[in-house]
């Protein structure tokens, strides 16, 4: 009877420590503004598209509500004017899912940003601001601009889209099960349905959180080593995450996705300590080998 009284005890005592947590993390997060921006110059996929008439995308609706229950502030756009030098101050953070040269008004016929917008993106990150980006923020601007890791995009984020084969089943490894939000899908290894990106031209400094697992894969774009899916690194003053989940929205819908996601946030933001030391050598030493696309046949 003791030990179950000690239990009870024990385990109401670790309830009241989280909802505390969960109740400082919001107070700390209270006022703090997010831009989560979702243009489609490229491919405009359907987890981001906005309803007939204007209604939030499925991706907008979980985004705000991950935002919320963090307490903060998550404008949901598609007008790249926001990225002006005198405007883009008014966010402390930016959430990217987002496809082709953001400079161009392209694929969903949104305001493009401009020149002086995308400059100043890369200034805030360097000066302090956080970015995360979801799935095709690896498909934006530089992946358009055959640059490679010298296009200041991919630099900033850490990797470029390659390619990707058909949607399917596929086994990611866990390198870092205490970052942020990352646990929920396993401390080892696990399986999930989603449209798989392929990516090269990564960064040399990434603390990669997930791992690719390809041998099994359908598709010419894994016929490589393991390679980095979800990852964190310093860019400057400012903490970046990505992760190449993101197309579906069962993905989208997926608790464990959105407290990744939740995890990120807070990470960007500076709210929970997440580490940057990059291991991307250490544990993926074949990170860097870039598959090979078949030939066309004559």
């Amino acid at each position: 009877m003791t030990d179950r009284r000690r239990f009870i005890k024990t385990g109401a005592l670790g309830l009241a420590a989280a909802s505390i947590a969960g109740i400082d993390t919001k107070a700390a997060l209270a006022g703090k503004k997010v831009l989560f921006f979702t243009k489609s110059s490229g491919f405009e996929h359907s987890v981001i598209k906005l309803g007939p008439n204007g209604e939030p995308s499925h991706a907008d609706k979980i985004f705000t509500e991950i935002g919320k229950k963090l307490g903060l502030e998550v404008t949901c756009s598609k007008d790249g004017r926001l990225f002006e030098p005198d405007q883009i101050g008014e966010w402390d953070a930016f959430a990217f899912e987002t496809t082709g040269d953001l400079t161009k008004t392209g694929t969903d016929k949104q305001p493009a940003m401009s020149d002086k917008g995308e400059k100043a993106l890369y200034e805030a990150i360097s000066g302090g601001k956080g970015f995360m980006g979801m799935h095709c923020a690896t498909d934006t601007f530089g992946h358009h601009r055959g640059r490679g890791k010298d296009d200041p995009f991919i630099a900033m984020i850490g990797g470029e889209f390659i390619s990707h084969g058909p949607q399917q089943v596929a086994k990611l490894k866990v390198h870092d099960a205490s970052f942020p939000g990352a646990s929920g899908f396993g401390d080892k290894e696990f399986t999930i349905n989603d449209e798989w990106y392929s990516l090269i031209n990564l960064a040399d400094d990434l603390h990669v959180i997930y791992s690719q697992v390809t041998n099994g894969m359908n598709g010419w774009e894994y016929h490589r080593p393991d390679f980095p899916q979800t990852w964190s690194r310093q860019h400057g003053k400012g903490r970046v995450f990505y992760t190449s989940m993101g197309h579906r929205e069962d993905v989208w819908a997926n608790d464990h996705y959105k407290a990744l996601l939740s995890g990120g946030l807070k990470f960007i933001l500076g709210e929970a300590n997440g580490s940057t030391e990059p291991n991307v050598g250490k544990v993926l030493p074949g990170y860097d080998v870039v598959p090979k696309r078949p030939e066309k046949k004559a």
